[in-house]
C-alpha cells in the first residue's frame, strides 16, 4: 500500500521571505560590484582535523599585493591592483576587469594557531593554510578491554 499526500499549491509557493533571502544572497554574495571597483575575492574554505585551508581567487595580483591578517576568529584579505592601462582614443565595447582595493574578512570555523599559518600563491590563487589549536583538533581514546 503506498502512502498518498494531498498536493496542496499554496505549499509550493514562495514565500515573501524566500524571495527576500533570495534577492539579499544574490546581490551581498557575488564577488565583483558592477561599477568597475573589487568588492571582494570569491573564495573557497574547507577544513581538515589538522587545518583550515582558504583559497582565494586573486587574478592579475602578485604575492607582495596582498595581506593576510588573523585577528581572533576572524581571516582578513587586502589588496589592491591598479589600471593597467587606460586607452583614451577608444571606444570600449565591453569592459569587465577588475581594478582598485578589496578587503574581505571570513570568520573561521574553529580557533588557529595564527603564528604557525602558511599562504602559497600561484596562478593567481592565494592558499592559506591554518593550523588548528590543539584543543579543537579530535583526539583518538583507546580502549582497553578486560
Amino acid at each position: 500500500m503506498s502512502n498518498m499526500i494531498r498536493w496542496e499549491p499554496a505549499r509550493e509557493m514562495m514565500t515573501l521571505r524566500d524571495a527576500m533571502d533570495h534577492l539579499f544572497d544574490e546581490a551581498f554574495t557575488r564577488p565583483f560590484h558592477m561599477n568597475g571597483g573589487w568588492s571582494s575575492p570569491a573564495i573557497d574554505m574547507y577544513q581538515t582535523n589538522d587545518e583550515v585551508v582558504v583559497k582565494a581567487a586573486l587574478p592579475g595580483l602578485k604575492a607582495e599585493e596582498v595581506q593576510i591578517n588573523v585577528t581572533g576568529d576572524m581571516l582578513t584579505l587586502k589588496g589592491e591592483t591598479n589600471q593597467k592601462e587606460e586607452v583614451k582614443e577608444k571606444a570600449y565595447h565591453i569592459r569587465e576587469q577588475r581594478w582598485g582595493s578589496f578587503e574581505r574578512s571570513i570568520p573561521l570555523p574553529t580557533m588557529v594557531v595564527a603564528n604557525k599559518a602558511r599562504a602559497e600563491f600561484e596562478n593567481g590563487i592565494l592558499t592559506v593554510i591554518l593550523p588548528k589549536a590543539e584543543e579543537v583538533r579530535p583526539k583518538t581514546i583507546s580502549i582497553k578491554a578486560r
